[in-house]
């Protein structure tokens, strides 16, 4: 297995409970790869290994070659990571947040001023954090992953609490700096993200991947349906077996200008996760996230 970020065979238990099962995978340069799965999963465990906060119990895990157990100061710091926790100093306005952890990671102070701008913030950067709302402090705490401009990006469901315009800014900046040869790893439940964004996506289920592959051809694999749904310009909705036989009342509908629309059946994401596991993505566990 060969890529930037390598995972091969990663197993973790914790108290007693496998929260990973042999997980594998890898990812390349430039590539945005989501892992999705609901809560209890396992993906904060497997990006706390991918970072080397937390060791595996089984398998290897490599970053550029590097043991995720080992990582150098320099592997270290060609990494950004926005979590959970988002990691702001709370009495800082927006600007100051950046200009400290500009200092700590030596990234000219311009390059705060740019992020502020390209994230929406440059209105509020002389705001206190604590008095951002979240959707502000998601994309501030998106600022601060990018400003040692990482080779290597993790983000925790960046476009949590943003509404669609300012989702939609967010992604294009992810799509820019893609195009530069970043890479990153996403995780998140907005299957809209997943399918607009990622190269190919892994889907968790109890720890285990149960699905791996580009959103569209994870889609058609799981096409049980395999139809055509149709609807005429008088409203009416017919459907077809998606097949050389519907090729003759297409045509009908085509000559007497009577077809409006034509859908496959592909299922969603969402539905593919469901098909497989009985479960929806966004489906929360009792107790603390894996």
């Amino acid at each position: 297995m060969s890529g930037i970020l390598c995972v091969e065979s990663v197993s973790h238990c914790y108290a007693g409970q496998t929260v990973l099962r042999e997980v594998s995978f890898s990812v390349g340069r430039g590539e945005i790869f989501g892992l999705l799965g609901p809560s209890g999963a396992g993906k904060t465990t497997l990006v706390k290994i991918l970072t080397g906060q937390l060791s595996q119990t089984g398998g290897t895990a490599t970053l550029w070659g590097e043991d995720t157990r080992r990582l150098s100061a320099q592997t270290r710091r060609e990494i950004g990571a926005m979590m959970d926790d988002l990691g702001l100093y709370d009495r800082f306005t927006a600007e100051e947040n950046l200009s400290f952890y500009a200092a700590l990671t030596r990234a000219q102070r311009s390059r705060g001023e740019e992020l502020l701008c390209r994230c929406g913030l440059w209105q509020a950067r002389k705001t206190p954090a604590a008095r951002l709302s979240k959707g502000m402090r998601n994309r501030l705490a998106l600022a601060r992953a990018l400003l040692g401009g990482p080779r290597l990006l993790f983000l925790d469901e960046p476009t949590a609490g943003l509404d669609p315009a300012a989702a939609r800014g967010i992604w294009r900046l992810l799509e820019e700096e893609r195009e530069k040869g970043m890479t990153i790893l996403l995780t998140t439940h907005n299957m809209v993200e997943a399918q607009r964004l990622c190269d190919r996506v892994a889907l968790l289920h109890e720890g285990r991947i149960v699905a791996l592959g580009a959103p569209e051809a994870l889609c058609r694999q799981h096409n049980r349906q395999n139809g055509l749904l149709i609807t005429l310009k008088d409203g009416q909705r017919q459907w077809l077996e998606n097949g050389p036989a519907a090729a003759p009342e297409l045509c009908r509908w085509l000559e007497r200008d009577q077809l409006a629309a034509i859908h496959s059946t592909e299922p969603t994401l969402e539905e593919v996760f469901l098909n497989l596991t009985g479960r929806r993505l966004e489906d929360e566990q009792c107790g603390a996230a894996l």
